[in-house]
């Protein structure tokens, strides 16, 4: 999306409300990377991010007339994509809630002793990384949703502080003293338990087995590990967040990945189908209260 001029985009989007499946389709393509990026962020898997992307694809479809040119298009799907997450209850950790305090006692006190191999012939070097990125991923999911999505917005996306609050509906200032205090709470963390991003005594290279044998990462599914990182962040901000107290590089993992193929696959698939010409009416008479 970052390509296209606000007019081209306005054009895109008027002729996707008026029917045009092919414009349809190239306005969410262009925006499919950042709501799976954030709902991945937000929700800890890969399947629960691609269950609420798909939700948040067609909030967007049904809404689209809605959108005036007001802010960028890609803050105008972010704030849809924000509320939704936030609300978001049907994923795993919904149903399992973690906590700091959780993390940091299984970290100290987890029996790693006589734990069988469980690697099936994986290297170990590929399964410590899926579980060093998976781990950093699920950690997010001790910070309430709204602090969860305040960390994810600054410190992946690193979206302007004025943007950002305008998405989240508080102020450019109430964002960046939340921020600031949300990523010490995670620097904090990583520094006290994490051997990886901090000085603590948590090595993943240690903990594979353990992992497996407790679900946590399956050699048979490699999500991160096999999941292609994204060149780009699918924004059309041009003014990123200033840098607010050094800790980029402690938040290194914040990467971005290319959406699955299924995620692509789900567009075209509903785009073709009959149903197509619902979304669009539905679009016609889309109300911004709606969103």
């Amino acid at each position: 999306m970052s390509k296209l001029t606000n007019e081209e985009m306005t054009a895109l989007i008027e002729k996707a409300v008026a029917g045009d499946k092919q414009s349809l389709e190239t306005v969410l393509c262009g925006v499919q990377d950042l709501v799976f990026n954030l709902s991945l962020r937000m929700l800890g898997t890969f399947p629960d991010a691609e269950d609420a992307s798909q939700d948040i694809l067609l909030k967007v479809m049904t809404h689209l007339s809605s959108f005036k040119g007001e802010s960028a298009f890609s803050t105008w799907v972010f704030r849809i994509a924000a509320n939704h997450l936030k609300n978001y209850k049907k994923h795993m950790f919904a149903k399992f809630p973690l906590s700091f305090e959780y993390y940091g006692n299984d970290i100290e006190n987890a029996d790693l002793r006589d734990v069988p191999d469980l690697t099936q012939n994986v290297e170990q070097a590929i399964l410590a990384e899926e579980l060093k990125l998976s781990c950093t991923n699920v950690m997010l999911q001790c910070l309430d949703a709204e602090s969860r999505c305040i960390f994810i917005l600054g410190t992946m996306f690193k979206i302007d502080s004025r943007i950002a609050g305008d998405i989240l509906g508080i102020s450019p200032e109430a964002y960046r003293q939340r921020l600031v205090r949300v990523r010490r709470k995670v620097a904090d963390f990583l520094s006290e338990y994490c051997g990886e991003y901090g000085s603590g005594k948590c090595r993943c290279a240690n903990r594979v087995n353990y992992a497996i044998q407790n679900h946590r990462i399956s050699p048979e599914h490699l999500s991160f590990t096999s999941a292609s990182i994204s060149g780009q962040t699918a924004l059309e901000v041009k003014e990123a967040m200033e840098e607010i107290d050094g800790l980029s590089q402690v938040f290194s993992f914040c990467k971005t990945y290319q959406p699955p193929e299924d995620l692509k696959k789900f567009i075209e698939d509903f785009l073709g189908g009959a149903s197509c010409s619902v979304v669009t009416n539905a679009s016609a008479a889309g109300n911004a209260d709606r969103v």
